[in-house]
């Protein structure tokens, strides 16, 4: 039973650490600290991104319209999610610092999906899925370099923000966030967050801390507007303007 109980310790600690809680009694070893907070909230972050986009899936099954939702954001979401995806798991980095974008693009890839099928568009549905999996394929499977690896990665910070904001427009134009799913915002704002810390501790990465950094922005803002659109929706904005459009007509 000890020698679980340490293994399951040495999971989240190296063996120093594990010694100067277990052995010395040292609870005030603030590196060891720092880095068993960082793999904690890693693996709460993955824990957590295996539902975290599922709301925003059975909101669109459920009224079987992606009405609202920007498909141009999604999609480069997606590229941005597979790009640091690929990059984290070529460089061989801790599964706890990027796991959670597996699961994040295997639930992103259902939302795109699922637009272009209710949107009309069921060919372009399953072609989609089909160029998803050969652009996977090419980037984990060494036949891309990791300096060309680092290019993309590089330009996860310019999709992310022109992703996220599209968005943000598109909610602004209707007056309204539509099908977007209050639980998806807010933990996607939370575990980008999160995300910033468990990378300079496990990382180091400039590159990947810069990226939450821009990531966390962005969603910050699809949440501020989620708040502000609160009570809002499509049909009630438009019901809004026809309403002072008919008032308009008969003052005049």
């Amino acid at each position: 039973m000890a020698d679980i109980i340490k293994k399951g310790a040495l999971f989240l600690m190296s063996q120093k650490c594990y010694d100067n809680y277990v052995l010395d009694h040292n609870f005030l070893d603030v590196p060891c600290f720092k880095a068993l907070l960082s793999k904690g909230l890693g693996i709460g972050i993955i824990a957590g991104s295996v539902l975290v986009k599922v709301p925003q899936v059975l909101k669109i099954l459920g009224s079987k319209s992606g009405e609202g939702i920007n498909l141009l954001g999604v999609m480069l979401d997606l590229l941005a999610i597979t790009f640091h995806m690929s990059y984290n798991f070529m460089n061989g980095y801790p599964f706890s610092s990027w796991g959670d974008n597996t699961f994040l693009a295997l639930q992103t890839v259902a939302i795109a999906a699922l637009v272009l099928f209710f949107g009309g568009r069921k060919p372009h549905a399953f072609g989609f899925l089909l160029a998803y999996a050969g652009l996977l394929y090419v980037l984990n499977s060494g036949l891309t370099s990791m300096s060309a690896l680092l290019t993309i990665q590089s330009c996860n910070i310019p999709i992310l923000l022109v992703g996220k904001l599209s968005q943000a427009v598109t909610n602004y134009k209707a007056g309204s966030t539509g099908q977007l799913s209050a639980a998806t915002v807010i933990m996607m704002f939370a575990g980008s967050l999160a995300r910033i810390f468990t990378s300079i501790q496990e990382t180091g990465d400039t590159m990947i801390i810069i990226t939450f950094c821009a990531s966390t922005f962005a969603n910050g803002v699809i949440l501020a507007q989620l708040l502000y659109y609160w009570n809002s929706s499509p049909a009630g904005v438009k019901k809004q303007a026809a309403a002072k459009k008919t008032k308009s007509k008969k003052d005049n």
